[in-house]
């Protein structure tokens, strides 16, 4: 009994020992961390970097605030927690002296700073009634010629999600993301008349995603071994915040450098270049940029050329159907940017060992829908009807199929399809026997080289 009771002591040991080291591995915290400065954004950085005015801009921000009135997503019953940071109006005044473009003066609480004024004028009044009035008297507040307004407009939740998992003999394994998106508006308002100078729109994602592990499975009738292992992290809100105000406020100097909006600011617009050439260029890029950061192409163009070589296996009515070889050669013409008819010629051989081998020539036609032609990775699938023709009188046939189109060049994609074909009869061998009809079943990889007007 004593050796059994040190052997689990051992065990639990052991486990505690491997557990340590998986928590190292997967960096979990084991002890509370000191406070520390606050991180810096990639965009924090490039403010620093911006190429200097010729003067500052005295510049106000009375609001910048959260005007989604979102909270933040919950699995399970409610969560009253705001999604997005109510101090949004603290983080653009911190990009604004980032850049040492601005001059940023105190308007959020205006009150509070008047009402302090007040109270050192009182006081002087009070306690230095002999002292030269001029003495007595505060510096004017500086005035701001332009003001910013705008707010974070937008905040959208699982605008993306998806995972993929696996389990096999009780061991698993799956990963899970998910993407928010934050959505932030700014402008610059002239004090002079009240016009809009400028409006800047910037967007950014917000990732969140998980790694779980487990094993499961019976020692014997009365034991069972458990475990799992997970990973979630979570973008956090407050960055990503923060970055897309830094983006909002670079995007605003580096357009109003190009529109000649700040004035004396900026003496020779030829020093900034540089920086409004790479601005434009990102805009450029940016034009047709989808959710999830995706860049659609139109490359597709109106025709298509392709070639396969396919691996081929009938299902008759003869026993030991062997695999074959073949290949197809075909065109596409595109009715729309999802839909094509397709043509193609192509060679199948039907194969028993021992019994039969018979060749084939087959025409098909399809109509063929590719489900994202804006994007170099698209799956697609068809459907159609074919003529096999042979020494033997034609056999009439339907397929249907799908498969997976990549785009590694800019008119050249790789594809891999599996096709299912079905005889109208049970006649492909000339043998007739039971209710199924006779069948193939193809995997093919080929090229598709597009041409053409798009």
């Amino acid at each position: 009994m004593r050796v059994n009771n040190y052997t689990k002591v051992f065990f639990s040991g052991v486990l505690m020992c491997i557990a340590q080291g998986c928590g190292s591995l997967l960096g979990l915290p084991s002890s509370p961390e000191r406070s520390t400065l606050g991180e810096n954004t990639s965009y924090t950085t490039e403010l620093n970097n911006l190429p200097l005015p010729k003067e500052k801009i005295v510049i106000g921000v009375y609001k910048f605030r959260d005007q989604t009135g979102q909270y933040k997503p919950a699995e399970n019953g409610n969560n009253w927690s705001t999604a997005v940071p109510q101090g949004t109006t603290t983080i653009l005044i911190k990009a604004l002296e980032d850049s040492r473009w601005f001059v940023p003066i105190e308007r959020e609480n205006i009150a509070n700073l008047l009402n302090e004024r007040q109270i050192i004028r009182s006081t002087r009044q009070e306690y230095a009634k002999d002292a030269d009035k001029t003495s007595q008297a505060l510096p004017p507040l500086l005035y701001a010629g332009i003001l910013l307004e705008g707010g974070v407009i937008s905040y959208d939740s699982n605008i993306m999600t998806g995972g993929i998992g696996a389990r096999y003999f009780g061991i698993g394994a799956s990963t899970q993301y998910r993407q928010d998106r934050i959505t932030i508006y700014l402008r610059a308002v002239s004090t002079l008349n009240g016009e809009i100078l400028k409006t800047v729109y910037t967007s950014k994602t917000i990732l969140s995603t998980s790694i779980n592990g487990s094993f499961f499975r019976y020692i014997d009738t009365e034991r069972l071994l458990e475990a799992e292992v997970g990973l979630t992290q979570n973008e956090p809100v407050q960055l990503a915040v923060t970055e897309a105000i830094e983006k909002a406020v670079k995007s605003l100097i580096v357009e109003g450098i190009r529109d000649k909006i700040w004035g004396k600011a900026v003496d020779n617009v030829g020093n900034y270049q540089a920086l409004v050439d790479e601005y434009n260029r990102e805009q450029d890029h940016n034009k047709n940029r989808l959710i999830g950061n995706k860049f659609p192409n139109d490359y597709r163009q109106q025709f298509s050329i392709f070639a396969n070589v396919e691996a081929q296996k009938v299902k008759d009515d003869y026993v030991n159907p062997k695999m074959t070889v073949g290949g197809k050669i075909g065109v596409k013409y595109f009715i729309s940017p999802n839909f094509n008819i397709e043509l193609n010629g192509n060679v199948f051989t039907q194969e028993n060992e021992k019994i039969l081998k018979r060749t084939y020539l087959i025409p098909e036609v399809n109509l063929e829908y590719l489900m994202l032609p804006k994007y170099k990775f698209s799956p697609y699938i068809y459907g159609g009807a074919g003529a096999m023709y042979s020494k033997v009188k034609p056999r009439y046939k339907g397929q249907i199929g799908g498969g997976l189109e990549y785009m590694f060049a800019k008119n050249v994609a790789v594809r891999a399809s599996t096709q299912y074909d079905i005889g109208f009869k049970d006649d492909w061998e000339n043998l007739i026997s039971g209710q199924r009809k006779d069948q193939a079943l193809r995997f093919a990889l080929g090229f598709n080289f597009y041409i053409g007007n798009k």
